[in-house]
C-alpha cells in the first residue's frame, strides 16, 4: 500500500520537506536551514515541536485528503484497529499505527501544506541602488517573509525579525487545528541566530557572523559515554573485539557529521577515545610497564603512531593488521541539497538521480580501496538489476568462487549487489552477468545508509 500511494505523493510534497521521503535526508534538511540563515539573510528561528504528532492526527482529515484512492478503506481499517497492551484492548480513535512503514507517510500528507501557508506571506523593500547604476530611483523587491524546513514532525520557520516570528505563530496553530495537531509549547521555542539551536543532531549557530553547522555537544558527550561504558563492562574481551565494536559506530557517526564544520570535533573525540582506550590497556595489566602495553597494543600505521591495532587471521588464513578507525582521517565535504521538489519517482530526472546517487557512493569507501574499485569496475551499477549500487538498499559483498571452493579475496572475484538482488542470486544457480556465471554466494555484508 505504501508503495503504491508513495508516488502520488511524491509528486505533491512540498520542496522543504525531507523526513522519510526516498532521495532526501537530514543533511538537505541541515543544508536548507543553512542557506536560510547564512549571511544575516534570517535571523529569527521558530524551533517548532509537534504535541504526540503520530499519536494525535485526525483520522477524518487524513481519509479526506487521500480522497477516494484504492485501498482507501485499507487504511482506516489500519487507523481504527486500535492495540492490545497488559491484555487490554485499546481504541485508536485518532492517530496512527505506532511504527507502522506507513505511518511517516500519512504524517508528511497531513503537513503537506505549510510550505504553501508561508510562502503565502511577502516583505516588500525598498533599495537605494548604487551610485554607479544608471537609474537613481529607488527599488523594490518583494520576496517571502518566512523560510521554511521540516523532517517529519520537527520543523522550522525563519524570519528577519522576531516580529514576524511571534505574528506566525497563532497562524500555524490555526492551520494545525483542523488536523488534529499542536505545538508543544513547552518544547516550541524562539531563538536567536546568535544564541544557536539544535536541529537533527547538528547545532547551528552564528560564529562572528557566520554561520556554522557543528556536531551538537550533546550528542557528542553522548557517543564517548556510550563508548567508555562499553569498554569498561568489556575488560577482557580481545583487541579484535573492541576495533569490531568500535569501528562501525566511529565510521557511522563520522560519516553523518563529515557534512558539517566537524574536523576540531573529530580530532576531539579521536583523542578522547585514545585516552579511553589506554586505560582500557592499563586495567588489563596493572603489572606491566608502559612501555610493554605501548608495544603490545599501538603500531605505527600509515605515519601515524600510537594506533591501536592487532593482528588477526581472516576467513584465507592470512596474517592481518586489524586498527582502529580515526575520525580525522574522514574528509569533511560539502553536502549537495536536493534539488527543488525532484522525486526519485520521475522518470526525466533518471541522469540526475544516478549521478547524485554515484557521488555518494564515491565517498562511501576510500578512494583506490579494492571495495571503491570494485564498484568502479562495475560503473557503480548492480550487475543484476542494472539500478545504482547507492539507491538506498543494503549491500552485499560476495565472491564469485566462494572461499571454501579455493576462492579469493581479489578484486575480481568480488561483486557488490543489492540485497534483494543477493536473494535472487540464491534462488537462480545459473544467472550469468557479463560472461562470468555468478555463483550461489556467501560474503562479506556492507551495509549502506538509506
Amino acid at each position: 500500500m505504501k508503495h503504491a500511494l508513495e508516488p502520488h505523493w511524491e509528486a505533491r510534497f512540498e520542496s522543504h520537506s525531507y523526513g522519510f521521503r526516498p532521495g532526501r535526508s537530514c543533511h538537505d534538511a541541515i543544508e536548507q536551514c543553512f542557506l536560510r540563515l547564512k549571511g544575516g539573510r534570517d535571523t529569527w528561528i521558530l524551533d517548532a515541536d509537534l504535541k504526540s504528532a503520530f499519536d494525535k492526527v485526525d483520522h477524518r482529515f487524513l481519509l479526506d485528503t487521500i480522497g477516494p484512492v484504492p485501498g482507501r478503506e485499507l487504511i482506516k481499517q489500519w487507523l481504527k484497529a486500535g492495540y492490545v497492551e497488559a491484555e487490554m484492548f485499546h481504541a485508536t480513535p485518532e492517530g496512527t499505527p505506532q511504527g507502522g512503514s506507513i505511518s511517516p507517510l500519512l504524517l508528511n500528507i497531513a503537513l503537506n501544506g505549510m510550505q504553501d501557508l508561508l510562502l503565502s506571506f511577502t516583505t516588500t523593500r525598498t533599495y537605494q541602488p548604487s551610485s554607479k547604476a544608471k537609474s537613481q530611483s529607488p527599488r523594490k523587491r518583494t520576496s517571502p517573509t518566512y523560510g521554511y524546513c521540516r523532517y517529519a514532525d520537527d520543523f522550522l520557520v525563519t524570519a528577519k525579525t522576531k516580529a514576524d516570528i511571534e505574528a506566525i505563530v497563532p497562524i500555524l496553530q490555526a492551520w494545525l487545528k483542523p488536523r488534529g495537531l499542536a505545538l508543544n509549547m513547552e518544547k516550541t521555542q524562539i531563538v536567536n541566530i546568535q544564541q544557536g539551536f539544535p536541529f537533527l543532531g547538528f547545532s547551528l549557530r552564528h560564529y562572528n557572523g557566520k554561520c556554522l553547522c557543528r556536531p551538537q555537544k550533546e550528542k557528542v558527550f553522548a557517543l564517548l559515554a556510550r563508548l567508555r561504558s562499553w569498554l569498561k563492562q568489556n575488560a577482557s574481551v580481545s583487541p579484535a573485539a573492541v576495533i569490531h565494536y568500535l569501528n562501525p559506530i566511529l565510521r557511522g557517526w563520522g560519516n553523518y557529521y563529515k557534512h558539517g564544520v566537524s574536523k576540531d570535533v573529530f580530532g576531539y573525540v579521536d583523542h578522547q577515545l585514545w585516552s579511553a582506550l589506554w586505560k582500557w590497556c592499563c586495567r588489563r595489566h596493572p603489572n606491566k610497564s608502559k612501555l610493554w602495553i605501548r608495544r603490545k597494543y599501538y603500531r605505527t600505521f600509515k605515519g601515524r603512531a600510537w594506533t591501536f591495532s592487532t593482528h588477526v587471521i581472516d576467513r584465507t588464513g592470512d596474517r592481518k593488521l586489524l586498527t582502529l578507525a580515526r575520525l580525522d582521517r574522514i574528509p569533511i565535504q560539502r553536502h549537495v541539497k536536493v534539488k527543488g521538489t525532484a522525486s526519485p519517482d520521475d522518470p526525466a530526472l533518471q541522469d540526475y538521480w544516478l549521478h547524485r546517487q554515484t557521488r555518494y557512493g564515491k565517498t562511501y569507501w576510500d578512494s583506490g580501496s579494492k571495495y571503491y574499485k570494485v564498484a568502479q569496475s562495475q560503473n557503480w551499477r548492480c550487475p543484476v538489476c542494472q539500478d545504482a549500487l547507492f539507491n538506498g538498499e543494503a549491500l552485499h559483498t560476495h565472491h564469485r568462487l566462494p572461499l571454501k571452493d579455493g576462492g579469493g579475496e581479489s578484486e575480481e572475484n568480488l561483486v557488490h549487489l543489492h540485497h534483494t538482488c543477493h536473494q535472487y542470486l540464491h534462488n537462480n544457480e545459473s544467472v550469468v552477468l557479463n560472461g562470468l556465471r555468478l555463483e550461489r554466494l556467501d560474503g562479506m555484508t556492507v551495509t549502506s545508509r538509506s
